[in-house]
């Protein structure tokens, strides 16, 4: 259901893509499936794999008949020490190491068999290390990493070594059209992720043309959860996009930039300040070409934001900044798309929800942005 449009201000320049992404998997697994998660699940969504294959199918299959382009898979919190800690009837002990493969593959399956339909793609959903801390972390950027270690170091290779769990499995990669870091809430993070790009970290494996990365398109997504501008560590716009796009950092770039996991409310001011930094980097030199933007923010109405040590949705700060009219969260995310748009060099847009997005909100939003 991807759509091209072209606006009066837009004459002469070439109309570009924008793909619906999905919705939030793990609070509609929640609130539309029953699906109850808690600290003995610490692989969150991802612990379907281990036990209701059906459900998770079902839930990734709303998404692509709402008008979802791009279904994303149950791999947020994959980590090895999640499957270690993951304790159920068939596996009493954890998962040990060499038998994530098999769960990894079905992740990928299910969410390629809902995205079958004309165009669908399958986005690997790579979460942030503060996603698989217990309680999850990524709302603070708060790491259990010493002061004294190597950060970006240790996040470098934390994220090598679950990557590699993917690399292990023979073809997996070819139903991959996208590589999605998400969520990511520190600035030494990006780091380590442009450290990884721009890696071989293939451990000796044998791989074919897209078994890798290379190939594969690539986004970072970070989020803005307080009440100022400002990443969980107190990254400012203008510097998290450098990190994430700047030839300083090496010359391999992801294809796409943006923001996830933060309230519609605040994403006019933040993707001005995206457009701008941008446009700054392209005029340096520091940046060759525009990349698209990618944005799925949370469908919370009332500016609501996750507690983990409550495990509870609660309305903090000053909730929501609606407008006289009470606009519509499909409606906010659809105006600020129709700005990039028109303002921006924006190569090509995704878009959707992130935390609390159902399937409704997808399908509104596919709506809202052909009004």
């Amino acid at each position: 259901m991807s759509i091209r449009f072209q606006t009066p201000t837009m004459e002469g320049r070439k109309p570009r893509t924008i793909k619906f992404l999905d919705g939030g998997l793990g609070t509609t697994l929640e609130t539309i499936h029953g699906v109850k998660f808690s600290e003995s699940t610490p692989l969150w969504s991802s612990h379907l794999l281990l036990t209701d294959l059906q459900t998770l199918a079902d839930c990734q299959m709303s998404f692509a008949k709402a008008g979802a382009d791009v279904i994303t898979t149950a791999t947020y919190q994959v980590s090895i020490e999640g499957f270690k800690n993951t304790k159920t009837e068939n596996w009493p002990n954890g998962v040990p190491l060499h038998n994530i493969g098999h769960f990894l593959k079905d992740a990928v399956s299910i969410a390629r068999r809902a995205a079958g339909k004309v165009g669908g793609r399958v986005a690997l959903s790579l979460g942030p290390y503060g996603a698989t801390m217990i309680p999850s972390t990524e709302y603070t950027g708060h790491y259990d990493i010493e002061p004294s270690q190597d950060i970006v170091d240790k996040l470098f290779h934390w994220h090598s070594e679950r990557y590699n769990l993917y690399v292990q499995v023979p073809k997996l990669l070819f139903d991959v059209s996208y590589i999605a870091f998400e969520t990511i809430p520190r600035f030494d993070e990006i780091l380590a992720i442009r450290r990884f790009l721009n890696a071989d970290i293939s451990g000796g494996v044998k791989l074919g043309p897209r078994e890798f990365y290379h190939d594969i398109p690539v986004w970072i997504s970070v989020l803005f959860p307080g009440d100022d501008d400002k990443m969980p560590d107190g990254t400012s716009v203008e510097d998290a996009v450098a990190a994430m796009i700047s030839k300083e950092f090496g010359s391999k770039t992801p294809q796409f930039v943006g923001i996830n996991c933060t309230q519609v409310s605040k994403l006019e001011g933040l993707v001005r300040q995206f457009t701008k930094a941008v446009e700054k980097l392209v005029a340096t030199g520091a940046v060759e070409k525009w990349p698209g933007l990618v944005l799925y923010p949370d469908g919370t109405k009332e500016g609501e934001r996750y507690n983990t040590a409550t495990k509870e949705w609660e309305i903090s700060g000053e909730g929501s900044k609606k407008t006289a009219e009470d606009v519509s969260w499909e409606r906010q995310l659809a105006m600020v798309v129709r700005e990039a748009y028109d303002t921006g060099g924006w190569s090509s847009f995704l878009i959707g929800g992130c935390c609390r997005t159902t399937p409704e909100n997808i399908q509104r939003l596919t709506w809202a942005i052909r009004e």
